[in-house]
């Protein structure tokens, strides 16, 4: 028979623990310790307090900052659960000076930090650019979309929550007519209770949606089109990601290529990334004329961004800065050899209806000019009016002629079915399109497509996955922080620069000498 060693839970043992002594060199809670006692400056957080002759002694935003650092270097961010660790874990206890902050003090700390994080971000950066981490050769910028506190179900533009409310409302109806129509029956009190509650929250539901299109406007895009809005936090958006539909923030971050330090970080509350390229670049410029005062960054600095940072206008505002930059387009990977053989090794489908629309009409390049005659010749062998003068795209550079067909000739054509898709119209219209013609200049799409087909130009952007790429895997599979906690872009902005500070400090711990 087994025997077992004794053991009793009524006996005592007295643990002394030196909390000094649990912060060990070498370790990333000893690199947070240090780099606030004696790199950063806190003096930004004093105007925050007004209890120097009245009212109870706060605690140090000191304390309240490594304890916030470590806690998202464990990929905790929640502050109960952060509040928690201080209460259990004797690192935590050690960086807090076992003072066990509040989660409300440290909910309020992370929300309102605004400009202090700010300049405790840009000395974290110091602290980098003095230890060589930053080689100022190549920045590459990119953007991580990540969930927010918010549901995605209380998306919707204007005229998509109303008929939400109105089907609420009528499920409302229903479980209301249906207990009128029990009041004579005998009916279970738990399932009378629970469709009582439902009624109140399918109400309570119905009344939010209902208040919120009373207080507020609708939300226009860039097009000048509706775009949805969310009642729970309107200033973020719903957004396709690499992990399905999402509803958060893009945080995009410029990453240095020696060390992968980030110097930038910002969150926008929408996908479109093109239209934040000009605060980014003014921002990076920005920090490094606080960091070094001497010279320009870009003077030295190559840029490189992906595809979703690509637009006619973007691209001009860098061209005219005079800004080293490769920013890719969507058909860069076409016009690269190296993928000539691409088309071979995709999977062919052989189910017909998967076949896309557009395909089965002709396509304007299947009009043919006749040099003869001088008019536009359709599949049928027919040929076209021109409906207007010529016309220029003055953004894109694009010049055209559209062209229409003669009713009489479209409407007894054989390849009406290949041609037209609406029966509704009456004569097939094709718009001719010339490419970067405007008076013999190239537009800005085109000199960045032929700055960035170039040999330096695929170079360097070769190398903009392996630097930008494993700080986002770095920041939210390694470390765990997966998920912005706060809402309101003001809020969500801390916490992202909050993100890619403990990114840095991990930088420092492994590379600098401090």
């Amino acid at each position: 028979m087994a025997r077992y060693r004794e053991y009793c839970y009524e006996q005592s043992r007295l643990l002394p623990v030196s909390l000094r002594r649990q912060i060990q060199p070498g370790t990333f809670e000893y690199t947070i310790n240090y780099l606030i006692d004696k790199q950063i400056n806190l003096a930004v957080f004093e105007d925050r307090y007004q209890n120097d002759e009245t009212g109870a002694p706060a605690i140090d935003p000191a304390i309240l900052l490594k304890v916030i650092l470590f806690a998202y270097s464990r990929g905790i961010v929640s502050s109960r659960r952060i509040t928690q660790a201080c209460d259990e874990n004797v690192v935590f206890m050690a960086l807090a000076a076992d003072t066990r902050p509040h989660f409300t003090t440290i909910a309020y700390f992370i929300s309102s930090m605004g400009d202090e994080i700010a300049s405790v971000f840009r000395d974290n950066l110091t602290v980098c650019y003095g230890e060589g981490l930053i080689g100022k050769r190549m920045f590459a910028v990119d953007g991580c979309k990540i969930s927010s506190n918010c549901a995605k179900e209380w998306s919707g533009t204007k005229k998509e929550l109303l008929k939400k409310a109105e089907k609420i409302e009528e499920s409302v109806k229903v479980l209301v007519n249906r207990h009128r129509d029990e009041d004579c029956s005998t009916v279970e009190a738990s399932r009378r209770e629970k469709e009582e509650r439902a009624i109140e929250n399918l109400q309570s539901k119905a009344k939010k949606i209902r208040t919120w299109l009373e207080e507020n406007d609708e939300r226009i895009g860039a097009r000048g089109k509706p775009v949805k809005s969310n009642i729970t936090d309107n200033e973020s958006a719903k957004m396709v990601s690499s992990h399905g539909v999402i509803q958060g923030y893009n945080g995009i971050a410029t990453v240095d290529d020696k060390h992968q330090v980030i110097v930038d970080a910002q969150a926008f509350g929408d996908g479109h990334e093109a239209k934040h390229l000009e605060a980014v670049v003014d921002s990076v410029q920005e920090t490094f004329y606080t960091l070094d005062e001497k010279d320009d960054v870009y003077e030295e600095v190559i840029l490189t961004a992906d595809s979703g940072f690509h637009s006619e206008e973007s691209v001009k505002k860098l061209l005219e800065r005079g800004v080293e930059a490769y920013v890719a387009d969507n058909r860069f990977r076409q016009r690269d050899p190296c993928f000539s053989e691409q088309q071979e090794h995709k999977k062919k489908s052989t189910d017909r209806k998967r076949i896309s629309r557009a395909r089965q009409y002709f396509n304007p390049d299947e009009f043919h000019f006749d040099e003869e005659t001088g008019k536009l010749i359709c599949p049928a062998g027919k040929p076209m009016k021109s409906k207007c003068p010529n016309w220029r795209d003055k953004k894109k550079g694009y010049t055209g002629k559209t062209y229409m067909g003669f009713e009489e000739n479209c409407r007894r054509c054989k390849l009406k079915a290949k041609c037209i898709r609406n029966p509704g119209t009456k004569a097939r219209q094709v718009t001719k399109i010339v490419q970067g013609v405007r008076h013999q200049q190239k537009s800005a799409v085109q000199q960045m497509i032929e700055r960035f087909d170039s040999i330096s130009g695929r170079f360097y952007y070769s190398r903009r996955m392996g630097t930008v790429e494993p700080v986002f895997a770095n920041i939210r599979h390694t470390l765990g922080m997966d998920r912005f906690t706060l809402r309101g872009r003001a809020k969500v902005n801390i916490q992202w620069k909050l993100f890619c500070m403990v990114h840095n400090i991990g930088k420092i711990m492994r590379y600098a000498t401090v």
